[in-house]
Parts: C-alpha cells; sequence; structure tokens
C-alpha cells in the first residue's frame, strides 16, 4: 500500500480550483460522446455508409445513432453490434485513463519542486502585479478603449525584455510604496526618477540633491502637466520659494501645542536619534513656549508671523537681558492666547533654575537655532511662498523641489527634517466615508519622491506612517545606496525598521554590498534543480539524477549582475548601454528586468528638453 506523503509545494492562493468538479464532470460527458462517437462510425463504416443508416455529413452520423440502430434491429447484426460495443469500450476506458491522470496531476499529491518552486516571473505575472496593462479584448480595440487613463500616474520601476527581444516599461500605478537599492552612479535618476518625473502628472515632492531634476522635469511638468512648479532652495538667492516652518503651526485651534512640540522636538533632535539628554529635554520645553509666545504677541500687534531666526535672536538679542524674556514670558496675560500658561510655565522654569542649569539649557536652545543665523536662510524662512496643504488641495497640482547642493546638505538637513515631517503629518490627518468606503478629500494624488533618504537622519514619522499613507493619496518612492544604509543603528532605521515591510514593491540595481545582495537573493526564493552525479568505474559509468535545492539568483550571481555601460563625454561618465536589475512585488515571482533610460526614448528625450522656469513659482 502507497503510504501518503505531504510533499506538496507553492502557494495555492492563486490556484483556481473552484471549477475542477465542474471541469472533470464536463471531461466525463466528453469522453461518454467520444465512446459513442467512436461505436456509431464503426457501425456505420463496417456496412459503408448504406442509405438505411440515415442521413450524414461527410460521413459523419450524430454520437448517438448507435443507441437508435441497435432499437431498430435489436435482433439482427449481432456480430456488428458487438465489436462497436468493444470499440466503444476500448474508448471510453483510454478517455477514463486520461481522466484520471488529469485529476491526479490536479489534485498535485506529488510535485516537482520539493526543494522550493521559485521562477523568474514572465508576462501574465508581469500583468497580475499590475506593471504591465492587460491585454485588450477585442470588443475594447474595437470601441478604441485603452488603459491610458487608468495608468497615467503610474511611477516606473523597471523595464523588462521579453522573449522576441522587445523592451516593455513596468509602471506601477497603484497607492503602494516603492523602496529602491540603487549605489552611487548606478543609473538610478535616468533610470527610474526622470522617467517618473516626466510622466507623472500629479503633485509631487522631489529630493534633488544637485537640481539636476529641476532642470531636467520640471519645464514639462509646469508647461504640459499643468503643475505649478516650487523650488525650495534654503541656501540660495536664486529666485527660489520661500517657506517658514511656522506659518503651518494651526494658531487659535486645538492643534497649535501639538504643532508646537512637534517643531521644537524637531528642532532639538536634528539626527532622528530621539530627545537622550536632559538639556534636549529643556531645550525643547523651552522652546515650545518661546515659539507660543513670539506667536502670540505677533498676533496682538499684528505683525507678521515670526520665524526661526526671530527665535533665535529673542534668545541672543544683545541690547537686551535674558532674564527680561523670562520675566515677559511668565507675566504674559491670559488674554494672549488660550494656552498662555505653557508660555508662564516655561518662563518661571528658566527663572528658577540655577544659573549654571539655566545658562546650559540656553546654550542647548541656541545651538540647535545656529542654522538660522545665515542671512541666506534667513531670508528664505522668512515668509512663505506655499502652504503644506496646497500641494493636494490646490486648484492645480504642485510640484516642490527641495534642493539642497552637496556642500550644504549636512547643514540644512534639521531643515529639511521639518519640512518633510510636516507634509507627512499635516496631510495626512483626515479622512472621510462614504457608502461604507473611504472617500478621497484631496484633489490631487501625492508623489513623495526620496532620494537618499536615509541621508537625512531617522524620520520616525515617517516609518511609522507608511503603513496607512497611501489611504491619505500619499505614495512613496524611496530610494537609499543599500541595505545597509537603511539598518544602520547609527544613521538609519535600525535592524528592526519597518520600512521594508511596507513597500510593496522593492527594486534594485547591481549592489555594491554582501548585505543588500543576501537580501534579494532571499527575495527571489529557492528553487528546486536536478543535479546530474556520474560515477566512473572499470568498466562501467553510472548516472544519478537528483532533485536539490538552490537559490533562484545566489549572493554572487547577484553581485555579478551587469551594470550600465558607461563611456566618456565631455570628461564625464555617461551611460551608454542599461544594466540588469531585480524587480520584487510582494505575492508574486521576482521579475528579472532591465535599466530604462530615458535619453533612449524620443518622447522622453523630448520632454526633458523643455527648459526649466527661471523662477519658481508662488501659490
Amino acid at each position: 500500500m502507497r503510504p501518503e506523503v505531504n510533499n506538496g509545494s507553492g502557494s495555492p492562493i492563486r490556484a483556481d480550483t473552484a471549477n475542477r468538479p465542474f471541469l472533470m464532470a464536463a471531461l466525463f460527458l466528453l469522453v461518454l460522446v467520444l465512446s459513442l462517437a467512436a461505436a456509431t462510425q464503426y457501425f456505420a463504416h463496417a456496412f459503408q455508409y448504406h442509405a438505411a443508416l440515415g442521413a450524414h455529413q461527410n460521413f459523419l452520423y450524430a454520437p448517438w445513432k448507435i443507441l437508435e440502430w441497435a432499437k431498430l434491429w435489436p435482433d439482427r447484426y449481432g456480430n456488428e453490434f458487438s465489436m462497436a460495443g468493444s470499440v466503444a469500450t476500448m474508448t471510453a476506458a483510454i478517455g477514463l485513463i486520461l481522466l484520471l491522470a488529469l485529476k491526479r496531476h490536479l489534485s498535485g499529491p506529488a510535485t516537482s519542486y520539493l526543494h522550493g518552486s521559485a521562477r523568474w516571473a514572465g508576462k501574465k505575472d508581469i500583468v497580475a502585479a499590475g506593471l504591465l496593462p492587460p491585454r485588450r479584448s477585442l470588443l475594447e480595440v474595437l470601441r478604441g478603449q485603452n488603459d491610458a487613463s487608468s495608468r497615467s500616474t503610474g511611477v516606473y520601476v523597471g523595464a523588462w525584455v521579453d522573449r522576441r527581444g522587445r523592451q516593455h516599461y513596468l509602471r506601477h500605478s497603484g497607492p503602494e510604496h516603492v523602496l529602491c537599492y540603487a549605489p552611487t552612479r548606478s543609473g538610478k535618476g535616468v533610470g527610474l526618477i526622470v522617467p517618473t518625473l516626466l510622466s507623472w502628472g500629479e503633485s509631487a515632492v522631489i529630493t534633488d540633491l544637485k537640481g539636476e531634476l529641476w532642470e531636467l522635469t520640471a519645464g514639462w511638468r509646469k508647461q504640459y502637466a499643468g503643475n505649478r512648479v516650487l523650488r525650495f532652495e534654503p541656501a540660495s538667492i536664486n529666485g527660489g520659494a520661500h517657506w517658514n516652518p511656522l506659518d503651518e503651526i494651526r494658531l487659535g485651534s486645538e492643534f497649535e501645542v501639538g504643532d508646537v512640540q512637534n517643531l521644537a522636538t524637531l528642532i532639538v533632535d536634528p539626527d532622528g536619534k530621539g530627545l537622550e539628554s536632559h538639556w534636549q529635554k529643556s531645550a525643547q520645553a523651552l522652546l515650545v513656549g518661546l515659539i507660543l509666545h513670539a506667536l502670540y504677541q505677533a498676533r496682538s500687534s499684528g505683525g507678521t508671523t515670526p520665524s526661526l531666526s526671530d527665535i533665535d535672536f529673542l534668545l541672543s538679542d544683545p541690547n537686551r537681558d535674558i532674564a527680561e524674556l523670562w520675566m515677559e514670558m511668565f507675566t504674559l496675560p491670559p488674554s494672549s492666547g488660550s494656552n498662555c500658561r505653557i508660555v508662564n510655565a516655561s518662563g518661571r522654569d528658566m527663572m528658577d533654575r540655577p544659573t549654571d542649569e539655566a545658562g546650559s539649557v540656553l546654550s542647548t536652545a541656541k545651538s540647535y537655532l545656529s542654522l538660522y543665523r545665515d542671512p541666506v536662510v534667513r531670508g528664505n524662512i522668512s515668509d512663505s511662498h506655499f502652504q503644506i496643504r496646497s500641494l493636494m488641495h490646490h486648484d492645480d497640482p504642485v510640484s516642490l523641489y527641495i534642493v539642497t547642493r552637496p556642500t550644504d546638505k549636512a547643514r540644512l538637513r534639521p531643515l529639511i527634517r521639518i519640512l518633510l515631517n510636516m507634509i507627512v503629518r499635516l496631510l495626512a490627518d483626515r479622512i472621510e466615508f462614504e457608502g461604507g468606503r473611504p472617500r478621497p478629500v484631496y484633489k490631487h494624488r501625492l508623489l513623495m519622491m526620496l532620494d537618499e533618504f536615509p541621508s537625512l537622519g531617522k524620520l520616525e514619522i515617517l516609518q511609522e506612517s507608511l503603513a496607512f499613507l497611501a489611504g491619505y493619496g500619499i505614495k512613496c518612492y524611496l530610494i537609499c545606496q543599500d541595505l545597509s544604509q537603511l539598518k544602520s543603528s547609527r544613521t538609519g532605521y535600525g535592524q528592526d525598521e519597518s520600512i521594508t515591510s511596507n513597500c510593496h514593491i522593492q527594486n534594485a540595481f547591481p549592489p555594491n554590498r554582501v548585505e543588500t545582495a543576501e537580501h534579494l537573493s532571499k527575495l527571489t526564493g529557492q528553487t528546486t534543480i536536478v543535479r546530474e552525479q556520474v560515477t566512473k568505474g572499470d568498466r562501467h559509468t553510472s548516472r544519478t539524477l537528483q532533485e536539490v535545492q538552490r537559490s533562484l539568483l545566489t549572493v554572487d550571481e547577484c553581485l555579478r549582475m551587469p551594470g550600465p555601460v558607461k563611456g566618456v563625454k565631455d570628461g564625464n561618465d555617461v551611460i551608454e548601454k542599461p544594466g540588469d536589475m531585480i524587480i520584487y512585488v510582494a505575492g508574486f515571482p521576482a521579475i528579472y528586468g532591465r535599466q530604462p533610460l530615458y535619453f533612449q526614448d524620443a518622447i522622453f528625450q523630448k520632454r526633458a528638453e523643455v527648459p526649466a522656469p527661471r523662477t519658481s513659482d508662488r501659490l
């Protein structure tokens, strides 16, 4: 007796098993009809298709004719009827054997993938994953229907080459997030970022480290995509947009204290490591009261909203003793604001501290505000040319380019962190329902294209919010150099990060580090191969076949993936041919793809040639 074994493999989730009983019943009826047809045709052939047998079509009779003839001549032609019955029995036996074999195959008691069933995705898999449009039916072709409208807001995650050598762009238009691993100078800009920005028609926030993305994409986005384009470059005086973080505080609402506390925390925690010391916590408490005090005074006097430079000046005014400020805060009248008690408490705290401790708290707070003493930065944050809510609620889509030159990247990081933190917090604050389903309250979706995002430090709110940002119309495209940069305990999100688990798509260019290659190898999965062992003796040679497990893409194969071919033009490295890449969509086989290059596409190249605006828009 054959023992029962459980050696099925792979995921049965997408297996279409609901219609199998109906399929088997239909096939059984087909076998029955074929056996009757075989008996009928044999009987007719034995009598050379005599006219007494009735009408036929090209010597073909209805399958059930044998039953009519048996009823018509029950006592005659016994030998012929017996032979026809044998033919029917033999046909039915062959059909039933094939039917049982098919049933056995479909039930899958054993498979050829005992050690793993991983494989590379084919076109059907890629279509099912939502990266390629489904094939249109004849009716849709005749009606002129296409998928352009549903995929007009997608992001490019790579390209795929079919068996005929044709390249297909892989584009994802769903709400889920994308995480890309791309080492420096690997072609992520020309392959993924630029094509996406030259086709995404809705709002976007782009971290532009060199200003190249503005030059290549802002012109098309403004002139042809109908976007208002903003260039926020805090360390430049060349016509960029201004933005004052204090303008985002919802003064006079129930959110004002929370807004100020979040802003103060970001100021004293520029690296996202948390408030670890007593001095940081005390400086944060001081800044909460001081910012509220400055806002209340500006509102009372009818002046403009103070900036972070003004907050720093309050603590560094050479013409005023600091004790006067503490007393002013302590005696702020209740009529100034609904939360003036917080201001009073901050002033009292500083008055009650010993001189040395108060001096240390003061110096700590001032040290975190030193960036805003730069006159260029001070000018760019003195007022606001846009509000964060305008990114998704303005009549037109809005594209915000956050430009930081490499020489200013480190010192401007605290301000950029404040901006990104406020974008996430203020735009993911409200959702409405209609008919039992969420209803969009925004006018435009928002794409957050964050290149080198781990270099901004740990943005805890981004990590925590990824799980639900899609529900608010925000799609994140996060790009890092490698897995080690993302999981760094010192500058990244640590080993227990949740960024990877909340990104539906992960794509990667050829990695430089083993850790990233190991991660990609695990994502592709394990497969089963047949290994042949040859044993040679004096007279005989034996061959043994054995099924063994191996990674679909081993670590060393991942590290040896072909990268882009580069040449030299005008003294600079220029990509001439694309390299390979891996695209992984959760729940589907991994895709072995190719890097797309925008300048090899005539449409993208034409769009990139549209000149960028000389100055930023203002809202």
